[in-house]
């Protein structure tokens, strides 16, 4: 690395004539920002790259080893934190901007740039304590969840490389990105905007792998399965669209907020305990749900006991039931979640989770952000011990997928032409049937034609 080289950097030209005066770190922060804004649209990715990697990274093996580098001169020795937020931004402000402009391999060697770099720590004689600092920081970022949620904008464009089995669920992952306040506002736009990328593309080929794998043309036009469940997901599509007509979950949703419009705290929490086991089939898990709901939801919030029921307090029980069943405290899954997967029926539970979005669409970012929790609580267990959990979370993917606001599935009855919303039928005797519903509109089922 030449001092020559550093010279071309243009924001360490700028940083060169602002860092004689006194300026405050929020100040040089948003002239970072703005700087970048504006040079991602205007330079090619390649001199973004460059320009990204003198400043941050290239700097810090400069020849002129006791002079601090210009962009960390910026940060105090105890600032490690507001660095790392920092970088996290201009990283995100890159990724914003060619994600739009659909530059996705540039996205990739962005975060590249972090693993190739092979850091040096010079020795206290040589060079400024400042550098071994800054150099610390740099490895320890890459070594940081930070990097790590990072890396999954790099991995949505490269899937050969997901190694990991955790890595097929990185949408929930990206969903508890997105709400999280500490992240910079950069990083929840993109992570909100690639979440419903990944959700928008596993719904259209779940229709269209649903439609091929029923046609007669299906060996000619066999289209990629989404799931990892082979070819016996179109069996359980089947059981999960089944249950249409007067008794549907949406249906006696919208009866359960109609009665309970008018309760009292105390009341609706009985209330919600009864709904979401009515028309369990399996007895032994109504009643674990049934004592353990109880045990958690009853006592809750009794000084509400005697207040309306509100959107707030609906939207409160529903999280609060979602914790129980998934992860109450944020760390490892609770223990009515083990206990009622170990029963060995996942699609009952989904159902219940199901229930609680159909009466609380709030409720659903919670729930998704439990789902990234339990995914990383699981994720230091290799994928053959995980059967389990792995098929309960495919299972909640085309469970949400079937009732997504935007697709609505029939079960048609091909010898009778009708539907059926009777417990007992011959699943092989049905086609599964989607329509895309445009601004409130169905437009026709087309997933199966040519």
């Amino acid at each position: 690395m030449t001092v020559n080289r550093l010279q071309k950097s243009h924001l360490n030209r700028h940083f060169v004539k602002s860092n004689s005066r006194q300026i405050s770190l929020e100040t040089e922060q948003d002239r970072i920002y703005k700087f970048l804004g504006e040079f991602v649209q205007k330079w090619s990715p390649e001199d973004v790259l460059q320009e990204f990697k003198i400043l941050f990274i290239d700097c810090l093996d400069s020849v002129d080893l006791n002079s601090v580098p210009s962009i960390y001169a910026i940060f105090s020795e105890d600032n490690e934190q507001e660095f790392r937020h920092t970088l996290k931004r201009c990283c995100y402000i890159i990724i914003n901007n060619w994600d739009s402009q659909r530059k996705y391999k540039y996205i990739k060697e962005l975060v590249e740039l972090f693993l190739n770099y092979k850091i040096k720590i010079w020795t206290a004689e040589s060079c400024s304590n400042k550098i071994n600092i800054f150099q610390r920081w740099l490895i320890n970022f890459v070594n940081s969840n930070d990097y790590e949620e990072l890396n999954l904008f790099a991995l949505r464009h490269n899937e050969q490389n997901k190694t990991h089995w955790t890595n097929r669920y990185t949408t929930y992952s990206l969903v508890a990105q997105s709400f999280d306040r500490k992240n910079p506002k950069e990083q929840q736009e993109s992570a909100l905007k690639l979440s419903k990328q990944m959700k928008d593309k596993f719904k259209f080929e779940l229709a269209m792998y649903i439609a091929r794998s029923q046609s007669a043309k299906s060996s000619e036009t066999r289209y990629r399965n989404p799931t990892i469940l082979g070819d016996n997901v179109l069996h359980l599509i089947k059981k999960i669209v089944l249950k249409k007509g007067a008794f549907s979950h949406e249906n006696i949703a919208n009866i359960f907020l109609k009665q309970t419009k008018n309760q009292t705290f105390k009341d609706f929490k009985d209330s919600l305990q009864k709904y979401l086991i009515f028309s369990v089939e399996r007895q032994y898990f109504v009643e674990t749900l049934k004592q353990q709901l109880s045990d958690k939801l009853l006592p809750w919030k009794k000084e509400y006991d005697e207040k309306p029921i509100s959107k707030e307090l609906l939207l409160r029980s529903c999280n609060r039931v979602i914790d129980c069943l998934t992860t109450e405290k944020g760390r490892e899954p609770s223990q009515l979640f083990v206990l009622l997967l170990s029963q060995g029926n996942p699609l009952t539970l989904v159902v219940v989770l199901l229930k609680i979005i159909l009466i609380c669409k709030n409720a659903r970012s919670h729930l998704e952000i439990r789902m990234a929790e339990l995914i990383g609580y699981y994720n230091k267990y290799p994928e053959e011990e995980c059967q389990w959990v792995i098929n309960f979370i495919e299972i909640f993917n085309i469970t949400f997928a079937i009732y997504a606001e935007n697709v609505e599935y029939n079960l048609i009855n091909m010898e009778q032409d009708e539907q059926t919303s009777q417990p007992m039928v011959n699943l092989d005797d049905y086609r599964v049937f989607s329509q895309l519903k445009v601004d409130g509109l169905r437009k026709g089922d087309g997933w199966d034609k040519g």
